[in-house]
């Protein structure tokens, strides 16, 4: 058994609405078994500034290597190295927990029991495996490609023999994929909808790459649990999530890393012209969606052109930037993003009885968004796995 003991001048405990002062956590091996204001003990402490929940990064892609222009080809062997690398950036970053929304051949799900069985270092991983898409929809080359009812059924049941922690679905077309327009629907509700359904009968959650408005509504006419992108929303989506309790994960970071970098550092031409006419139309989407109230996670899409995998401090930032207060910006990276994922009983927020996830900053993001980046420790499962000091 072992213990740790933090004394946070300011705890961000993912939950509360203010932040509480001088408060002291009690680790016991890998959960936190107490809470309370600070008193000396005997044992030794770790004092902090400042402590939040670990961070999620709900929308990852971990063997994509990053950098790199769009002629750039890696072998598995490369991709692996790479894999092992941005794995280790998200907990310098503060991130403790992935959902990975697509990886050839489910190799995710191999990085995942690596970590597991501490082969490498990395987050708590939920994994999707391939994506599952039409023939010659977005992301086919990597994906399954499923035509009807009954494919689409076969599909989804193939990824849960696989291991899978959940279903990606492919509602539109995407920036990446050449010769696919983001703004075209692509599965029908039908297809989606039983899909969908097989998930949540084996008991997993679904997402789904929806950029264009018709496929957006029809992926929420199916019952998916969360948008991605989520480029074009109107009205009625944005009723439809609310009472469905649909969550959005916005990816601001894709769109504005391929906007950033352009053709002139190798970005595909194609996925610049796709990405500026989706961008001011995703960027007004999100805003709409907190306003309104939407359950909104956190991811970055990383892996996409230019788009790192440490880049998650980079998409509060964007946050911040639509007049998102700084507070919900920390939930949406936490709690919510806990809730998105379906673990928020053992993580996004530092409860007693939860996993012992923690970042400990030196200065404070409620202040200023961007000190998220300004990490002393990095605690998962109650052991110091980052150490700035």
């Amino acid at each position: 058994m072992t213990k740790l003991y933090i004394h946070a001048q300011t705890l961000i405990d993912g939950i509360s609405d203010a932040p509480k002062k001088d408060q002291l956590i009690t680790i016991e091996d890998d959960k936190i078994i107490q809470i309370e204001d600070y008193h000396e003990v005997k044992e030794n402490v770790i004092h902090e500034n400042v402590v939040t929940p670990g961070f999620f990064n709900c929308h990852v892609h971990i063997m994509y290597p990053v950098g790199f222009g769009a002629n750039k080809e890696f072998t598995l062997m490369e991709k692996a190295f790479y894999a092992q690398k941005h794995c280790k950036e998200y907990l310098e970053s503060g991130v403790t927990f992935i959902r990975v929304v697509g990886t050839e051949e489910n190799y995710d799900l191999q990085i995942k029991e690596a970590i597991e069985n501490h082969v490498i270092e990395g987050p708590h991983m939920y994994c999707a495996g391939k994506v599952i898409c039409m023939t010659g929809g977005h992301e086919w080359q990597e994906g399954i490609e499923a035509d009807g009812k009954d494919a689409c059924l076969k599909a989804v049941r193939t990824q849960l023999r696989s291991g899978v922690d959940l279903i990606k679905i492919m509602a539109t077309g995407g920036v990446m994929t050449k010769g696919v327009e983001p703004g075209n629907a692509q599965f029908t509700v039908d297809e989606m909808k039983v899909m969908i359904e097989e998930a949540h009968k084996a008991g997993r959650k679904t997402a789904t790459h929806a950029q264009g408005l018709q496929g957006i509504k029809n992926a929420l006419y199916a019952g998916i649990d969360s948008i991605e992108h989520g480029c074009f929303l109107d009205d009625e989506c944005l009723e439809r999530m609310k009472e469905q309790n649909t969550f959005l994960v916005p990816t601001l970071c894709a769109p504005q890393c391929i906007i950033d970098k352009g053709v002139e550092n190798g970005v595909a031409k194609y996925a610049v012209d796709k990405t500026l006419k989706v961008k001011d139309a995703h960027v007004e989407s999100v805003k709409k969606a907190y306003e309104k109230g939407i359950q909104i996670a956190l991811g970055t899409d990383a892996g996409t052109p230019f788009n790192y995998h440490f880049n998650t401090a980079y998409e509060m930032e964007l946050l911040a930037r639509l007049d998102i207060s700084n507070m919900d910006i920390l939930k949406m990276a936490t709690i919510n993003s806990a809730r998105c994922v379906g673990v928020e009983k053992d993580y996004g927020s530092i409860e007693v009885g939860k996993q012992a996830d923690l970042v400990c900053l030196n200065e404070n993001p409620l202040e200023n968004i961007s000190n998220v980046r300004k990490i002393n420790k990095v605690i998962q499962s109650g052991k110091i796995v980052i150490d700035n000091n």
